[in-house]
């Protein structure tokens, strides 16, 4: 089995994508309600202050 591909919920930009390593390893994993859920680094820069907060996704 394998894990699924990792694209962000947020704009929809695929991690196997990346060129740069650093890069990948920048990429942000979130789980609510049980589900993992993860951001680019882009959108993760842009909704820092909205994850720090734990706000609802909605909210964003």
């Amino acid at each position: 089995m394998t894990a699924p591909e990792a694209t962000c919920s947020r704009c929809g930009r695929a991690r196997s994508a990346e060129r740069d390593s650093l890069a990948t390893l920048s990429w942000v994993s979130t789980r609510e309600d049980g589900r993992e859920r993860w951001l680019c680094p882009s959108c993760a820069r842009d909704h820092v202050r909205d994850i720090e907060a734990k706000l609802p996704d909605e909210y964003w």
